[in-house]
């Protein structure tokens, strides 16, 4: 059995809502950082993103437990859409395309 060696660290932005002083619920943003494997974006696997309207611009494998659902991710900074994510047993591939900048 080969061990993957998690190089990179990413950085899964979740969604909380807490509460102000006065009750207001107001969302803000989680970052937990895991570490991942970057795995080349597939011919095929972009094609077929691409006939349903997404770009995917990435794909990070990490460790099954470490995924919470979460719909964004940052990587060098850089902010991206989760788009898909596989599951096989302890390992959890997350496919993601480029947040468009705002503007």
């Amino acid at each position: 059995v080969v061990q993957m060696r998690h190089n990179d660290v990413i950085h899964l932005v979740g969604i909380e809502i807490i509460e102000d002083e006065i009750g207001n619920q107001i969302k803000q943003e989680t970052e937990r950082q895991v570490f991942a494997n970057e795995m080349s974006v597939g011919q095929a696997e972009y094609y077929n993103a691409a006939t349903a309207g997404l770009r995917p611009s990435k794909i990070f494998e990490v460790y099954t437990f470490e995924y919470a659902n979460e719909r964004q991710l940052k990587h060098n900074g850089i902010k991206y859409r989760i788009i898909r994510t596989e599951t096989r047993g302890e390992k959890t591939r997350i496919t993601c395309e480029r947040v468009a900048a705002d503007g």
